[in-house]
């Protein structure tokens, strides 16, 4: 009778626990289990359920969000436990935003009946008007007849940098600038006026009186303490110099000033932490080919797959995928860009197949000034680039309009640590990182200035890997 979907339940087993035995033996109580966790839901165990009947079910922590009646038949002991029973019935069953309407961005309302439990108040019955279901996809992989388009990746967790201590050097470049503004830092002037009196105009020219000198030793200690000190050892005073003549080139031709900001400003630990991101990256940059870099692996789950997406969404702007090129039967859109970038990445006979980083798993860990944060890509694309069939380029692409200062920091964390680091594990392939960022800057033609931006980028990232290997 329900022969299809307790195979489903067995699928989803096998696909949770990486073997099939657990799936052959299930017992009645998983299926139990399996029933009442699906309970109203289309294609599963539990969807033909429509009333629940027990004594204790309510009161122990059941959690179903298709709870739409509650009927109380028994007396009730305590006020406190006929609200908690009431509060089954309070689960939302969607928790997605209304995309146009008066209620765009908002809920809809819900609403249960609640009949024979007493309250201390009353209430006139809402009658809710009846809500047409939304339409729902399952993003999945197409497993079997796409398995060949599957896309694995390295779960990576941090990276390990064994950086020189005899002569340092450092190369800059576009990604090292940081730009200190009124958007990153705060107001560089205010008013502060009371109620009576003369108002005052607070800025920082003042800070405009630091002396270099103290700028730069400042800095250089903070990179000394914060980056080149081991746990629970010295600094290494020896350095200091060497930190010293690279801060001073950092801070001679990438520390840009506007809006009324000042370099003193870097005074502050958040901003000095920043510039030392900068400057350690470019000292980094110098070593890569010299001293490998080391990308650390979740210890739990180190290997990530396009085999495990699986998810369910109502969102109506998505980009039913090519067969040929993508192992995922659907991609969920962020913006118009990316659906023409879908459109682009399936018709370039450079690219074997890619994938949108949506529910897959793909995270890349970087620092924010002081804050550990987590950056999530965009693509995946696998790039013949002339290396043949068994050795395809992993293209990660960021498409990306408006560039904040994180935004500099992500393509940073890219460029000089994690895609050396995965490179040097060698097991996972080549993989490269490029942004997509010149189309935004064009608003006529714009199909035409997608495809050939992405041509372009394409070309420039086989160009550049084999450069390297030259």
């Amino acid at each position: 009778m329900a022969s299809d979907e307790i195979e489903r339940f067995r699928r989803e087993i096998v696909e949770r626990t990486g073997g099939g035995l657990q799936a052959e033996n299930i017992s009645d109580q998983e299926l139990l289990r399996e029933v009442m966790n699906t309970v109203g839901k289309q294609g599963r165990l539990g969807e033909s359920i429509r009333c629940v009947v027990s004594v204790s079910m309510l009161t122990e922590g059941w959690d179903s969000n298709t709870v739409t009646h509650i009927l109380g038949v028994r007396a009730f002991g305590t006020q406190l436990l006929c609200e908690q029973v009431i509060g089954r019935a309070l689960r939302r069953q969607s928790y997605e935003l209304n995309e146009e309407g008066p209620d765009k961005g908002r809920f809809n309302v819900e609403y249960a009946d609640i009949l024979g439990i007493p309250f201390d108040f009353t209430a006139k019955p809402v009658i809710p008007p009846p809500q047409s279901p939304r339409e729902t996809v399952h993003v999945k992989a197409m497993r079997p007849e796409r398995d060949h388009l599957e896309i694995t990746f390295p779960r990576v967790g941090g990276y390990r940098v064994k950086l020189p201590e005899e002569r340092l050097t450092a190369e800059f470049n576009g990604e090292s600038i940081l730009e200190l503004t009124p958007d990153l830092i705060g107001p560089s002037e205010t008013r502060n006026q009371g109620i009576i009196g003369e108002g005052v105009d607070l800025n920082l020219v003042h800070t405009g009186d630091l002396r270099r000198s103290t700028l730069l030793f400042h800095i250089t200690q903070h990179l000394l303490y914060t980056k080149w000190r081991d746990p629970g050892e010295d600094a290494k005073l020896h350095l200091f110099g060497q930190l010293k003549r690279i801060t001073k080139q950092w801070l001679d031709t990438c520390l840009v000033c506007k809006g009324g900001t000042f370099p003193a400003q870097l005074m502050y630990p958040e901003l000095a932490d920043m510039a030392c991101e900068r400057i350690t990256a470019g000292i980094t940059r110098a070593e890569i080919g010299k001293r490998p870099i080391e990308a650390i692996l979740d210890p739990y789950n180190p290997t990530g797959s396009t085999v495990y997406v699986n998810f369910n969404t109502s969102k109506t702007s998505r980009w039913e995928t090519d067969s040929r090129r993508c192992h995922i039967n659907w991609v969920i859109l962020d913006s118009d860009w990316e659906a023409e970038f879908c459109r682009v990445a399936e018709s370039h006979p450079l690219v074997k197949a890619y994938v949108k980083n949506q529910n897959l798993g793909l995270e890349v860990p970087y620092r924010y000034g002081s804050e550990a944060r987590k950056y999530l890509p965009d693509f995946i694309v696998l790039v013949d680039d002339g290396h043949g069939g068994d050795d395809l380029l992993h293209l990660i692409v960021e498409i990306k309009g408006y560039r904040r200062e994180d935004a500099k920091e992500k393509k940073l964390t890219m460029d000089t640590y994690w895609v050396p680091g995965v490179n040097n594990i060698g097991k996972y392939g080549r993989w490269a990182f490029a942004e997509f960022t010149e189309v935004y800057q064009i608003e006529a033609d714009f199909k035409a200035k997608v495809e050939s931006e992405f041509y372009k980028m394409i070309e420039s990232i086989a160009a550049r890997t084999a450069a390297k290997e030259k």
